[in-house]
């Protein structure tokens, strides 16, 4: 169906967003281009097979003034975001941007290259790497460092070595302490649901063009290649560790529950430069992120940014993170950083100050300003992350999904609310009738409060679903946030098209190959279906042959439990032996005839547990029932 245009409520919008925000102020555009040594042409990285997992080259439109069906402020922030190629940070550190979601550098030895965050994707990450080599020669690779746990920032890590070359010591790779265990546990424990609304929030179904998806605010988009992850062979631990790499002096920060569960910022004296990774970025960033996370502690994240500011800004010329574009000179440095920390700082400090007088976390997100400081500064809008859901997600973090209040205590669910409601207003076709009255005066918010109401008596309703498409879609058009944009734009996409189910995937065999025995049976844990299992008392005694370690699962009253012991074929259902944890994951997922898995006692036990278990599943529902 063709995108409806934007109506004139969003178009008078944005007129005065064009007069109330400071586009004189055109610094980033300076420094996005500044150090500029070639791009990629075309911007197009293939897998193998042939299939496109990257394309810069759809984001062309992004020039010129805002269209009215995008906020100006968003468009500005795209089209900085959109810039692609090799870039000079200083003599000796270079970034390559726009080849995915994340930014990837390279920082020159005496011998080789350390590379910073490689992608993704295996494949945007060996397109960097050979567009640094094509202008600045075939130095070879010395070392890998993940600034932290995302998926973004350590994917392509294939793309730039080998597990053979780093299992031979001919590459390090350095990590914040405890980033394994969370890089697989966030795309694994959780990933299913987590990956399938990741669709909306990055539009990963949505065409790119004015009326489409024009980005995503922190960069364009993720890649969809090939994800791998190598084990950290050195892991910092402390603040003020230093290490020298081909020649290379790093001195670390540690900032763990920031912006991931472990993170870190750095700072090469050799180039007075310092990597802030991803918590000093050109946006508001998420303290809850709309794909879903644990909560962050935007407390702790300011108080690392003036730990940073005091450690670092008296030596730095410049200051580069994970994503958009540096920021040069002392002054400018200082005032960036600071800026962003009062950012996050005032987030928590007024969302706290004002649930003690007793306001739930909307009616503070509602009533919430930023000061005029950080209003006027472009690198604090919220084009990634938003003011309104990082207030709740505040509120979340201290108070939890409650806001006190009895009448909201028991709620009905979406199924059950919407037929009460729209029996309560005259019936579905009275509620569309109100909703399109609020939808064309401009009122777009009650419109899908209404509609969603509807949707959730009879989702098969024409009217309902046309008019709630429509909506959400000029909601799209006046959002300044990307993320906010690609959740309107994909909800009102599966109302006119059907449920896209979840386009791309973050884990992979390598991923579940860092499962630790802990972690994979904590999988199977949460995937029992507890009432299918009530009857069940199986107890199993799982050895390991490769790590050479036993574990006792029982299932009992629906809940799986293990600990590591001896085994006990006395009091055991069944003793399952396993080449390898691996091997585990092939019995979970069917196959209990390849080689590898022994089972003595019980034969059926091992099947039966795992017949209790519930598959994920990639293409749930979200805007319907």
């Amino acid at each position: 169906m063709t995108p409806k245009p934007p109506s004139a409520v969003i178009e008078a919008a944005h007129a005065e967003h064009l007069k109330s925000l400071p586009f004189e102020d055109t610094a980033d555009f300076a420094d996005a281009d500044r150090g500029f040594i070639g791009a990629l042409t075309p911007c197009v990285v293939t897998a193998a097979d042939g299939r496109v997992v990257w394309d810069n080259d759809a984001y062309g439109f992004l020039s010129g003034d805002a269209p009215t069906s995008v906020h100006p402020s968003l468009w500005r922030q795209s089209t900085l975001a959109a810039k692609q190629g090799l870039y000079e940070v200083v003599e000796g550190i270079y970034q390559v941007r726009g080849l995915d979601l994340s930014n990837i550098s390279f920082i020159e030895g005496d011998t080789g290259i350390i590379v910073i965050d490689p992608l993704v994707s295996t494949e945007t990450a060996a397109a960097a790497l050979a567009l640094y080599r094509a202008h600045r020669g075939d130095r070879p690779v010395v070392a890998v460092i993940y600034t932290h746990s995302h998926v973004d920032h350590f994917g392509g890590v294939l793309g730039v070595t080998t597990q053979a070359d780093v299992d031979a010591g001919k590459v390090a790779v350095l990590a914040p302490e405890g980033f394994t265990e969370h890089a697989v546990q966030e795309n694994v424990y959780a990933g299913t649901a987590m990956a399938r609304r990741a669709g909306y929030m990055y539009g990963a179904v949505l065409d790119r063009g004015p009326q489409g998806q024009v980005g995503c605010g922190l960069g364009q988009t993720p890649s969809t290649g090939e994800v791998a992850i190598i084990v950290p062979t050195i892991d910092i631990t402390t603040t003020g560790e230093e290490h020298t790499i081909d020649g290379v002096e790093i001195e670390f920060q540690m900032a763990p529950g920031t912006e991931a569960p472990a993170e870190m910022h750095f700072y090469f004296p050799k180039f007075r430069a310092l990597c802030m990774a991803e918590n000093a970025t050109h946006n508001l960033h998420n303290l809850l992120t709309l794909r879903g996370a644990l909560v962050r502690d935007p407390h702790g994240w300011a108080g690392y940014l003036t730990e940073a500011i005091d450690t670092f800004t008296d030596r730095a010329d410049v200051v580069f993170a994970s994503h958009h574009w540096p920021t040069w000179g002392k002054d400018n440095i200082v005032e960036f950083l600071s800026l962003q920390r009062d950012l996050y700082a005032y987030l928590h400090d007024q969302t706290l100050r004002q649930l003690n007088q007793g306001f739930t976390g909307i009616e503070i997100a509602e009533s919430f300003q930023m000061p005029p400081a950080l209003h006027k500064a472009w690198h604090a809008h919220g084009y990634y992350g938003s003011v309104s859901h990082n207030v709740k997600a505040v509120y979340q973090r201290y108070m939890g999904w409650f806001d006190g209040n009895p009448g909201r205590l028991w709620a009905h669910p979406p199924e059950a609310a919407g037929p009460r409601y729209v029996e309560a207003m005259g019936g579905v076709d009275r509620v569309v009738e109100l909703a399109r009255a609020a939808a064309e005066s401009g009122d777009y918010r009650w419109a899908v409060t209404l509609l969603d109401h509807v949707i959730f008596t009879d989702e098969n309703h024409t009217g309902a679903r046309e008019l709630y498409a429509d909506t959400l879609e000029q909601m799209a058009y006046g959002a300044e946030c990307a993320t906010w944009r690609n959740f309107f734009l994909s909800g009102a996409t599966e109302l006119r098209n059907g449920n896209f189910g979840t386009p791309t995937q973050s884990s992979s065999t390598t991923l579940l190959a860092q499962l630790t025995p802990e972690q994979m049976f904590d999988v199977l844990a949460i995937s029992v279906n507890g009432p299918r299992a009530w009857d069940l008392d199986i107890a199993l005694d799982i050895t390991f042959d490769d790590l050479g370690t036993n574990y006792r699962l029982t299932l009992r009253n629906g809940v799986l439990v293990y600990r590591q012991c001896a085994a006990d074929e006395s009091t055991a259902t069944a003793t399952v032996r396993l080449l390898s944890k691996l091997r585990l994951l092939a019995a979970a997922a069917g196959d209990f005839t390849s080689p590898g898995l022994e089972v003595s006692g019980d034969g059926q036990a091992l099947q039966t547990l795992l017949g209790a278990l519930d598959q994920p599943d990639p293409s749930f529902n979200i805007i319907t029932p």
